[in-house]
């Protein structure tokens, strides 16, 4: 049983919740303070955290699932769970069913506008796994469907959404796609073969790399506007400058002639910015109410 758990871990890529989960504690606290003047209970950061479990766990699996044929032709992709055959189609597809149940009980538990958006969410989670095929634009929708963790979390405690919840949707949105475009640079040539779309398929490496600083300049000045639009201070402008400096490091160590820093400019950078504006944000916050 424990074997089997961590594979289903290893195949959701649990360690890359860090992107979104503390994105989502953002909108819960921005949103919280906003509205009540106040930090979220316990209880909605608790069912935040399950709705977030659910929504990507789900997510994750439809993805394994609907992309197990072409998983197993990429030489990068061949030892995941179901290509390697660790994992079975039908434990995958209870897998998906338990963890969108998981998803609705925690919505249900929230306020009747987490209910009302939820069919949103559910399809945005079930069309990315489709986007490659017919899109370059994936990445952005990649970008809306993670970005839908800190709305939810703005929508968890406010049971609306107004400009804020909007603009930091919008720059989540364009830090994701940003570096799911880099990401995707190392899989031009087998996605090529296949027949799947990319940025960097449609445009090559060289300008899909521009077009992703592009992306990450919107993220930059979303920041900004976040500042401005709310009561935060000195805590979060100094996350805000850590973020910066991670996103410039993030381009400056990838580039269309050497792709060997990838994996660390994916995971690692993008990881530790997640946490860094979450902490600063949360510092900030205390600070003021306390």
């Amino acid at each position: 049983m424990y074997r089997k758990v961590v594979i289903f871990l290893q195949m959701i890529k649990f360690e890359h919740t860090v992107f979104a989960l503390p994105f989502a504690f953002i909108g819960a606290l921005l949103g919280s303070v906003a509205m009540e003047h106040t930090l979220p209970t316990w209880a909605e950061i608790g069912w935040v955290l399950l709705a977030m479990f659910g929504a990507r766990s789900a997510a994750m699996g439809l993805n394994r699932l609907i992309d197990r044929v072409s998983d197993a032709k990429n030489p990068r992709t061949a030892g995941r769970a179901i290509p390697a055959g660790l994992l079975k189609i039908s434990e995958v597809i209870v897998f998906i069913i338990i963890s969108f149940a998981l998803l609705f009980w925690a919505a249900a538990k929230l306020n009747p506008l987490s209910m009302k958006l939820l069919p949103i969410a559910v399809v945005m989670l079930v069309l990315y796994s489709f986007t490659k095929r017919f899109t370059w634009l994936c990445h952005v929708v990649l970008g809306l469907t993670i970005a839908l963790a800190p709305l939810g979390g703005w929508v968890a405690v406010t049971g609306m959404v107004n400009a804020t919840a909007m603009v930091l949707f919008a720059t989540i949105t364009f830090w994701v796609a940003g570096f799911d475009i880099i990401y995707s640079c190392q899989d031009v040539e087998f996605d090529t073969k296949e027949g799947l779309k990319s940025i960097p398929v449609r445009f090559g490496v060289a300008a899909s790399l521009k077009i992703a600083q592009a992306f990450h300049i919107i993220t930059a000045f979303g920041f900004i506007a976040l500042l401005l639009m709310t009561d935060l201070g000195w805590w979060y402008i100094a996350g805000m400058i850590i973020a910066y400096i991670i996103l410039f490091y993030e381009h400056h160590i990838v580039s269309p002639s050497d792709l060997s820093r990838l994996q660390t400019a994916f995971f690692m950078m993008n990881g530790v910015l997640s946490i860094v504006v979450f902490l600063f944000t949360l510092i900030d916050l205390v600070v003021r109410q306390y």
